[in-house]
């Protein structure tokens, strides 16, 4: 073989050893490039997951109540009965509405006096919750808000009452802002162990609306116009005095005190009913 013979051979082999080298980095390039693609869809997928997991969370936990507590029920009308079994009085009544300001500072300043004075035996308390602010007295969104807390608080299980009222004033909307919203109003139920998908429809599904309906009708009956109103054997209290039970929970235990021993001295003795 010729000197130039063996020179071109050379540089076809040469030429020939780049092109399969530039096959090779095609290649390896579109390798590179799906993999990329790859990468970058599961990416994207985990943060989807991850937002569509964190939007079906609240960031607002449910309080809990750990205090002492009363036995709870639910009555037929929808109230919420606390009370020891031979506890028959006095009897206090609370009227309010999970929109209702005024009533998110009762529940902070004086509700787990209350709580705790049923736990003693010293008083028979029910809660009578019903939608306050309605249309067309009020503008959207406050009806609404109204009305699915207290449809939630009524499907909400009566040995849960505690809790999850405390929940629902806690994280009270601004009036005139939007609120308790089904996922809020579920994720609280979860953080208080009592989530079921029969909660979940009655939630979703406004179940107890008609108990709703029924418990407001019965609080204008009662001619209750304002939040929260308070009664104690069937007498309003004045403005006056809750405004003092505000500034002092601790004066509601002696107004109960009183009350109760008003009405057993009122009552005829049974050697006087025989007379």
């Amino acid at each position: 073989m010729s000197k130039s013979t063996r020179q071109r051979s050379a540089r076809e082999r040469l030429a020939e050893e780049r092109r399969r080298q530039a096959i090779r980095d095609k290649q390896r390039k579109l390798i590179v490039g799906v993999l990329s693609g790859v990468l970058v869809a599961a990416v994207v997928v985990v943060v989807a997951v991850l937002v569509v997991n964190r939007s079906s969370q609240s960031d607002q936990k449910a309080v809990a109540y750990t205090g002492p507590l009363a036995p709870i029920s639910r009555q037929s009308d929808g109230s919420i009965l606390m009370s020891k079994q031979d506890v028959t009085q006095p009897t206090l009544e609370i009227y309010e509405d999970f929109q209702c300001p005024m009533c998110k500072r009762f529940e902070e300043r004086v509700g787990d006096k209350v709580k705790s004075l049923a736990a003693e035996g010293k008083v028979r308390v029910v809660y009578r919750p019903f939608q306050l602010f309605k249309a067309p007295d009020f503008q959207e969104p406050v009806p609404s808000v109204s009305r699915r807390g207290a449809n939630a608080a009524m499907c909400a299980p009566a040995d849960h009452w505690p809790s999850y009222a405390k929940t629902l004033f806690a994280y009270q909307p601004e009036e005139g802002k939007e609120g308790f919203a089904d996922k809020e109003l579920l994720n609280w139920a979860r953080d208080l162990g009592f989530y079921t998908p029969a909660f979940e429809s009655c939630v979703t599904g406004a179940q107890k609306a008609g108990d709703v309906d029924k418990s407001t009708q019965y609080a204008a009956a009662q001619n209750v116009t304002g939040t929260p109103t308070l009664k104690v054997n069937g007498q309003p209290l004045s403005q006056e005095t809750v405004q003092q039970i505000f500034g002092d929970p601790s004066s509601l235990e002696q107004l109960l005190t009183k009350s109760a021993t008003s009405t057993a001295s009122a009552s005829p003795s049974p050697s006087a009913s025989k007379q």
